[in-house]
C-alpha cells in the first residue's frame, strides 16, 4: 500500500515536506484573503465551503481523503508525503485563513496575490524536493495516465472539470486564476531544483 521510504536522510525529508506544505497552505490562504480568483481545485473547494457551510481548510481534507479513495481502483501507492499532503494543507488553511487581514484596496490585494503565489511555488519545492510521493490530486492524474491517458489530457481533463464544478457551485474565479495557472510551473521550476535535497536522487512527485 505504501511505497517504500528513501534509504537516506529522513528526518531531514520530513521536515522539508511538512514546512513545504505549511508554505503550500499559507499561500492558498493567502489567495482567498486577496479575493483575485483561485487556482482550479481551490476554486472547487470554496464552491463546497460556500454550498456547505464547512470551511474551506475541513473541505479541501475531506476532497484529499475521498481522492485517496479513488487511488485504490488506480492501484496507486501512498507516499507518506501523500498522507502529509492530505492532512497538512487543509489544516493550515483552517487554522490560518480566517485570521488573515483583508482590504478592498486593489494595490495591496495583487501583491498579497503574488506573495502567495510565491509562498505555493516555494512550498512546492520543498515538498516536491523531499522525495515522499504525490500529492493526491497528482496521483490521481498519474494514476489515469498509466491507464492509457496522456498526463496532459489527464491533468488538463481533471482541472476543467474541478474548474467547471466549482464555478457552478460559487466558487470565484479572477486574475488570480490566471496568475496561478500560468505563473505557478516556472516559479516551482525555479525554485525546485534549488530547494531539491543535495545529492538526491529519488524520483519527485508533483505537489497538491
Amino acid at each position: 500500500m505504501f511505497l517504500p521510504l528513501p534509504p537516506d536522510r529522513l528526518p531531514e525529508r520530513f521536515v522539508r515536506c511538512i514546512v513545504g506544505l505549511a508554505f503550500f497552505g499559507l499561500g492558498i490562504s493567502v489567495f482567498l484573503a486577496a479575493d483575485l480568483g483561485l487556482a482550479p481545485w481551490d476554486i472547487f473547494h470554496q464552491g463546497l465551503a460556500n454550498k456547505t457551510g464547512i470551511p474551506i481548510g475541513i473541505i479541501i481534507e475531506i476532497t484529499g481523503v475521498i481522492i485517496l479513495l479513488l487511488w485504490i481502483p488506480l492501484r496507486e501507492r501512498l507516499g507518506w508525503g501523500t498522507v502529509l499532503n492530505a492532512i497538512e494543507i487543509g489544516l493550515v488553511v483552517f487554522l490560518v485563513a480566517d485570521h488573515l487581514p483583508t482590504t478592498e484596496l486593489l494595490w495591496i490585494r495583487v501583491p498579497y496575490m503574488l506573495g502567495g503565489l510565491l509562498s505555493v511555488a516555494v512550498g512546492s519545492g520543498l515538498y516536491i524536493g523531499a522525495g515522499l510521493g504525490a500529492g493526491p490530486r497528482d496521483g490521481l492524474m498519474l494514476g489515469l495516465a498509466k491507464r492509457g491517458i496522456s498526463v496532459r489530457i489527464a491533468r488538463t481533463g481533471i482541472e476543467a472539470v474541478v474548474l467547471l464544478a466549482g464555478l457552478l457551485l460559487g466558487g470565484s474565479i479572477g486574475i488570480g486564476t490566471v496568475a496561478f495557472t500560468f505563473g505557478i510551473g516556472p516559479l516551482v521550476q525555479v525554485f525546485l531544483p534549488r530547494l531539491r535535497m543535495r545529492h538526491d536522487v529519488t524520483v519527485l512527485a508533483t505537489a497538491h
